[in-house]
């Protein structure tokens, strides 16, 4: 009997290690979708860079994260030994990947809105020090219970704020610091002109769009395996990102009047808002938070370019920091039992939450790209963003011609 129970905590450990590996591995995956939707949107003559930065950020952010940011966040170090290390088929190691994919995200969503007009290092360095640091400080408090905020939430309101796999912890942290560093960044030149916006079209639809679909699939990773272990797992979890990404669609076609660029990143608009409820809400409360979040990126990304004048390439910010914010909040509704959800949320609770991880990404991000801009500066030459920061950066552009 004792040979038996060993036996099936064996097989319990392993397929809980394998279930999670298989979600970093997806996750990991999406940083390639991040990549070519930003290759896709930017001018030919920035495409390489675009590759090289998330490549690059994903290598220091895994260093960041694995020496600073994953103690920063669940006081776990990895001085042990490798005997004590492998544990559990070694567990606690795959985990650790399984969360890095996430805090690199970070950096990924940040290149997409610093696009052609970014120095290299200064913001290589800085990615290293959100992920060292400033995410990881949020993640602790949300996603580990760090310093009491979530027993407070839990005491004062009756439930802790609820971020299943990260509308705010992620993606909104992401979003606001993006759009603290493009406004120290800057417009890129010509722009506008006369005060009137001037169109940079994508250079490669194609692109744009395989980076949209490698980020839709890859997400599917990211919320389902968000349970950790095989016994969390949840068929409710992977439809209400389904729906969620089908609303996103269809909102973004209807209010992008068929633009392509807003088709391919309305899917990704919902599947950000659905991240936080999606293991308590309702499969058809899903399809509506997502098609709120579609029209929300449209709608805003249209007015942040046009009248605010924010020169977001890739819209991140509406995409990652407003409609994460959306998603959270409206886990606080359609994740309540009176519509449909499993019930357990507060919306006090996701409203203060929200506001939190929105003060730490900026706050954060004055401090590090403030920091990096006094010491280095952050921009390129105007001459250098002219010639393009592949030739001005890289010394190579993306395709030749002989």
């Amino acid at each position: 009997m004792e040979n038996v129970n060993s036996a099936v905590e064996t097989l319990i450990q392993s397929s809980n290690t394998l279930f999670i590996l298989m979600g970093a591995i997806m996750v990991f995956a999406m940083h390639a979708g991040f990549a070519f939707l930003e290759v896709g949107t930017v001018r030919h003559k920035n495409q390489v860079n675009a590759l090289v930065k998330i490549l690059t950020d994903f290598g220091f952010s895994a260093m960041a994260y694995f020496f600073v940011g994953y103690w920063v966040a669940y006081g776990v170090t990895f001085f042990s030994p490798a005997a004590e290390l492998a544990a559990n088929n070694g567990y606690e190691l795959v985990k650790f990947f399984f969360l890095m994919t996430f805090a690199a995200a970070i950096p990924a969503i940040v290149s997409g809105g610093i696009a052609e007009r970014a120095k290299f290092w200064p913001m290589l360095i800085a990615s290293a020090l959100i992920v060292a640091f400033v995410y990881p400080l949020f993640e602790g408090i949300i996603w580990n219970g760090n310093y009491g905020f979530q027993a407070w939430l839990e005491e004062s309101f009756g439930a802790a704020f609820h971020d299943f796999a990260g509308s705010v912890v992620v993606h909104g942290v992401g979003g606001w610091l993006a759009l603290v560093a493009v406004m120290m960044l800057g417009i890129r030149n010509g722009r506008y002109k006369g005060g009137k916006l001037v169109a940079f079209p994508p250079s490669n639809i194609p692109f744009l769009a395989l980076g949209a679909w490698i980020l839709c699939i890859g997400w599917f990773g990211f919320n389902v395996m968000s349970a950790q272990t095989m016994d969390g797992i949840s068929g409710l979890v992977a439809v209400n990102t389904l729906m969620a990404m089908v609303g996103g669609i269809i909102t973004a076609l209807i209010f992008g009047k068929n633009d392509p660029g807003f088709i391919h990143n309305g899917p990704l608009a919902g599947l950000v808002a659905v991240c936080a409820g999606s293991d308590v809400m309702h499969p058809m409360g899903s399809l509506v938070v997502g098609a709120v979040a579609g029209a929300i990126f449209v709608v805003l990304f249209t007015i942040q370019q046009n009248k605010w004048k924010i020169d977001d390439v890739l819209g991140v910010w509406p995409l990652h920091g407003v409609c994460g914010a959306w998603g959270a909040i409206a886990c606080g509704i359609f994740g309540t039992e009176a519509l449909g959800g499993l019930g357990g949320v507060s919306m006090m609770s996701q409203l203060i939450g929200t506001a939190a991880g929105i003060a730490v990404a900026v706050i954060g991000g004055v401090i590090v790209y403030g920091g990096v801009k006094a010491v280095s500066g952050l921009r390129l030459t105007q001459e250098e963003e002219y010639n393009g920061a592949d030739l001005s950066i890289h010394k190579i552009e993306s395709t030749c011609e002989n």
